[in-house]
């Protein structure tokens, strides 16, 4: 008998256990699976190689032989067994789906079957768990709950998906972590049913059972609420920032959507069948703009705030505290709970920016009257009469790690977003936790440092730093770290216009987290994981999934050296090996720097164990590309990792920029001036939709001399972040650079200078808005062709 190992690391309190018993989904997965390889001890070498499976296992052993599934086997549940013969069926048409192999289904045990599903125990309480059993006589798959019979199947599956032939083995199974979730906001872009559909079964694929769905913000409300219909009247739609904010003939366009109450018990239909529970958030206090737009009497100043909700950040207007709102938020909330039978309610309460709270005479005296000391406290209240609320109706209330301010319910969960902090603190108090800190698991957040990464944060989060994250925050003690029931990615959408962007941004990343949240911490290995990922895009795509390739493809950084140029590629995850050919020869793999003579062109492909990973690359060497920095290979004025922003062009073929929006510049280290430069710049345009609440941040740039700005270059004194030195250059910007949505080319010259010099580039502009931003720049000698 092979036991299940638990160790304390990875135990989930009795407590924690019963909540998930409720909170969990129910029912089936319908969609693809992802596979990545593990190679646990076993006799035979040759089927331990066949064995890919993500997130790994609990325990895996293999034995000597196989089973070879064919069309025409029998698959056998029980007679009186509904929910073994639902996952059953399930199995059956993933298999002709994906494989053409087509299995009988019989609810009889008197059949002879090849393939069975059946409850039994398999010494485990967790109520996910199961055990597969594969050999050559047939398969059987044993479960006491639904869940785990439905991931015995879906293992069964991800081994089938490779090759009907499979290898005998025994799986105990049973997941880390009751709470496996992903946060999809749906408040700043709109994701449509059929969307969210399929983002459901790739998480479900992969061993996810949480869906945090972020339902209001500032920038819009999406959820139904019969009894207050202005709610999403008014504020599911708002005329985007910029240029896209209007059609070609200049009239304001209507952008948005809400999800009606009949499309919601649809997604949680489709979500229960596919084992994941989804949790709704409606914001509180603060991020209530879209809420007070429709309903103002329910905001501090009972004013219409008159204010666009089109801009990125944290706008100030918050609820007020009277009887009337409350009402208001507890009905909005009752609805809520109606809808969806989630244990948990998530109410945010994250982001409050108190000025309006501390500028009211009549909350300052409320503040006096129910004897709090300040405005942080008054949230704690306020927090504390919704939790009250929320345990009248039987479940359970959940916030962001800000709800830990000034007290909380017991019964409350807290999400840690800022580092790891908030779990801790929780944990100590004895409140469940769910850990979600970014930068690591905000899913926004670049994956590499290619200039290719699509739109989002420009901090990097890689799919090794998610697949690395320790769920065990240092010095925790193993009685508070029973508090922590799962991990959660969360994945914010101000710069994924389209539900297929925030795909690219979820995935691959969002499987290395399934291997967090369910594989116990001894059977995690990244170097076997990422053995896989050849196998685990090929699984993506038999999902319909979009992800990024960029991370997994080579990069490519130019140096001048003399007559030659030093041409290094660049793997970006450090995973398998880069493959190239310079000038059509034969494939060589990539060593140390290449010194190579121009014009060349070089090819190049990462590959894992043979086979190709992403894209191959295709780069020509010139003077021109040796002379030319993308906009991303520039430093940025006064910011580490600036956001990548794309323009507005029409269509899906936009160019993206880092910029730091509030002081857009960039640096230039250690540039030749001896012979003078010739410049050609090609330029865009974002639009400026950035709060700067409180002057936290400021914006700094400077008056045009020409109508429409002009392009400058200057010598950047000592280090520092801003553009203050000799101007070398000015370039006017032409009127186009307004009307024309698309990059715009512009030239100039540097005259002759001594010696080596970091230049700093920038832009003047009439307004604030919009913002101009490099695309790519050349800074050729003039003693060469000209540009």
């Amino acid at each position: 008998m092979v036991a299940i190992k638990n160790e304390q690391k990875g135990t989930i309190s009795t407590l924690a256990r019963n909540q998930c018993r409720k909170t969990i989904g129910f029912g089936l997965l319908l969609g693809g699976i992802f596979a990545g390889l593990y190679a646990p001890s076993a006799r035979s070498a040759e089927a331990v190689q066949a064995v890919h499976i993500t997130p790994a296992p609990a325990d895996l052993a293999t034995r000597d032989g196989h089973f070879r599934l064919a069309s025409g086997m029998v698959i056998a549940t029980a007679a009186d067994d509904i929910e073994a013969y639902g996952v059953a069926r399930q199995f059956q048409t993933l298999l002709m789906q994906t494989t053409g192999v087509r299995l009988t289904l019989v609810n009889t045990s008197q059949t002879p079957s090849a393939i069975r599903f059946q409850r039994g125990d398999v010494e485990s309480s967790a109520i996910e768990a199961y055990r597969l059993d594969i050999t050559r006589d047939g398969i059987t798959v044993t479960a006491p709950h639904r869940e785990g019979l439905f991931y015995g199947a879906m293992t069964l599956w991800q081994l089938a998906q490779q090759n009907p032939t499979l290898p005998a083995l025994t799986i105990r199974d049973q997941p880390r972590y009751g709470w496996r979730g992903l946060m999809l906001d749906s408040a700043r872009h709109y994701q449509s049913p059929a969307d969210i559909r399929r983002l459901i079964d790739a998480m479900a694929a992969h061993k996810l059972n949480v869906l945090h769905w972020h339902l209001t913000d500032d920038q819009a409300w999406r959820l139904e609420i019969k009894r207050y219909p202005k709610l999403t009247k008014a504020s599911a739609y708002r005329q985007l920032a910029g240029a896209q904010g209007f059609d070609t003939k200049g009239r304001p366009l209507r952008y948005g959507g809400f999800y009606t109450q009949d499309d919601v018990r649809e997604l949680l239909a489709y979500a229960r069948a596919r084992n994941i529970t989804i949790v709704p958030e409606i914001e509180m206090p603060g991020h209530a703009l879209a809420a007070i737009n429709a309903y103002p009497e329910f905001g501090v100043t009972g004013q219409s705030p008159n204010e666009s909700m089109n801009k990125w950040g944290v706008y100030p207007y918050l609820f007020n505290i009277d009887d009337a709102t409350f009402q208001f938020l507890t009905d909005v909330l009752d609805e809520v709970m109606d809808l969806f039978p989630s244990d948990y309610i998530h109410i945010g309460g994250d982001e409050a920016i108190k000025n309006q709270w501390r500028a009211s005479p009549y909350i300052q005296q409320r503040i006096k009257e129910l004897g709090l000391k300040d405005e942080d406290e008054l949230q704690s209240w306020f927090i504390t009469r919704i939790g009250q609320h929320i345990a009248k109706r039987g479940r359970r209330m959940i916030g962001w790690d800000e709800i830990l301010e000034g007290g909380l319910a017991p019964d409350a969960t807290v999400m840690s977003w800022r580092g790891l902090d908030g779990a801790v603190a929780a944990a100590s108090l004895g409140h469940d936790t769910v850990l979600s800190p970014e930068p690591v698991l905000y899913l926004d957040s670049a994956q590499s440092a290619s200039p290719d990464e699509p739109p989002g944060r420009g901090r990097i989060a890689s799919l090794r730093d998610v697949y690395d994250f320790d769920s065990t925050p240092d010095g925790i003690t193993p009685e508070r770290e029973a508090h922590i029931i799962g991990v959660q990615a969360n994945v914010w959408t101000e710069h994924m216009r389209h539900a297929r962007k925030v795909e690219t941004m979820v995935f691959p990343r969002l499987i290395a987290l399934s291997e967090v949240g369910w594989s116990p911490q001894d059977k995690r290995d990244w170097s076997q994981f990422s053995a896989a990922l050849p196998a685990t895009l090929k699984r993506l795509n038999a999902l319909g999934v979009t992800y990024d390739t960029i991370p997994f493809e080579p990069d490519i950084a130019f140096e001048r050296a003399g007559d030659t140029t030093k041409v290094t590629l660049i793997n970006h995850l450090g995973i398998g090996e880069i493959r190239y050919r310079l000038n059509g020869t034969a494939p060589t793999p990539y060593g140390v720097a290449l010194n190579v003579n121009m014009p060349a062109h070089i090819t190049a492909q990462t590959y894992i164990n043979g086979t190709p990973l992403g894209r191959e690359r295709t780069y020509t060497i010139s003077a021109d590309t040796v002379a030319t920095r993308k906009n991303h290979q520039l430093q940025t004025c006064g910011e580490p990792f600036p956001h990548h922003l794309e323009d507005d062009a029409p269509g899906e073929d936009r160019a993206v920029f880092a910029v730091n929006v509030y002081q857009s510049c960039w640096l230039w280290p250690q540039v030749d001036l001896s012979h003078g430069l010739n410049i050609r710049a090609i330029v865009g345009q974002v639009p400026f939709n950035f709060l700067t609440v409180n002057g936290r941040r400021k914006v700094s740039f400077e008056p045009p001399a020409t109508a429409y700005g002009e392009m400058f270059i200057r010598k950047r004194i000592g280090n520092a972040p801003t553009c203050e030195g000799e101007t070398l250059a000015t370039l006017a910007l032409p009127s186009t650079i307004i009307t024309n949505l698309r990059l715009t080319t512009i030239t100039g010259a540097v005259p002759a200078q001594s010696g080596l010099n970091d230049l700093c580039i920038g832009f003047t502009r009439p307004s604030l808005d919009p913002v101009f931003a490099i695309d790519q720049i050349t800074l050729k000698p003039a003693s060469d062709s000209q540009p």
